[in-house]
Order: structure tokens, then C-alpha cells, then sequence
């Protein structure tokens, strides 16, 4: 994939770049490859549509023997994309991202809006 004009840039809202950056570095590099993918337009295969928010929200996911690892993004607004938030999830039991997660993305998302709206 070759980097042009249309590469779109990252903007890392809250602590999602502080929280990715503590996880384990099999997951940092999936992450990185995925981010890199939306940079260019494209879908990383650890990438699906994040259901209930609406269009253009999307989960980065790897699986690490310590868990299941997340990073949320948007490429709703303009030419960037905005990493919402970062987070593991240790359970086994259940697939549904608990609730104080989907509220941290749902506040950053409100913000990403914000600042585009500027």
C-alpha cells in the first residue's frame, strides 16, 4: 500500500494512544497495521463495523493470552481518523463490550464531532 495525498491522518483522543501503547507488542503491531489500512482506505482483516454507533465506527481486535485487546476508531469526519479508545477485555464469558466502554467511546465520539464542528 503505498502512502499518497489521500492518506488520512490519525488523531488520538483521551488516553487511547497511552493505553495501546501499554499493551503487548504482538497486539501494538496489529493495531498499527489496521490503522494503517483506514489511513489508506482500506480494511485490516482484525477490523469490523463496532455495532450500535452508527456508521463509520470500527474495532480493531486481537486476541492475546491475556485477553481479548480493543481499539475503537472513526472515519466519519472529514480526512482523519479518530482513535476513540483502548481497552482489554479479560472475561471469557460474554461478547457484548461492557457498558463503561461503549460510554467512553460514545463521549469521545460526541467530542471527535465537536472538534470537527470547529
Amino acid at each position: 500500500m503505498a502512502r499518497d495525498d489521500n492518506f488520512k491522518k490519525v488523531i488520538w483522543l483521551g488516553d487511547s494512544r497511552k493505553r495501546i501503547s501499554k499493551f503487548p507488542i504482538e497486539v501494538k503491531r496489529t493495531i498499527g497495521h489496521a490503522l494503517y489500512f483506514a489511513q489508506a482506505g482500506d480494511h485490516h482483516p482484525h477490523t469490523k463495523i463496532m455495532k450500535g454507533l452508527g456508521s463509520g465506527v470500527y474495532e480493531i481486535f486481537e486476541d492475546h493470552r491475556k485477553g481479548t485487546f480493543h481499539a475503537i476508531y472513526t472515519i466519519k469526519f472529514s480526512e482523519k481518523i479518530y482513535v476513540l479508545h483502548a481497552f482489554q477485555k479479560k472475561s471469557k464469558a460474554g461478547i457484548k463490550t461492557p457498558k463503561e466502554e461503549i460510554d467512553v467511546i460514545e463521549k469521545r465520539l460526541k467530542l471527535a464531532k465537536e472538534i470537527e464542528n470547529d
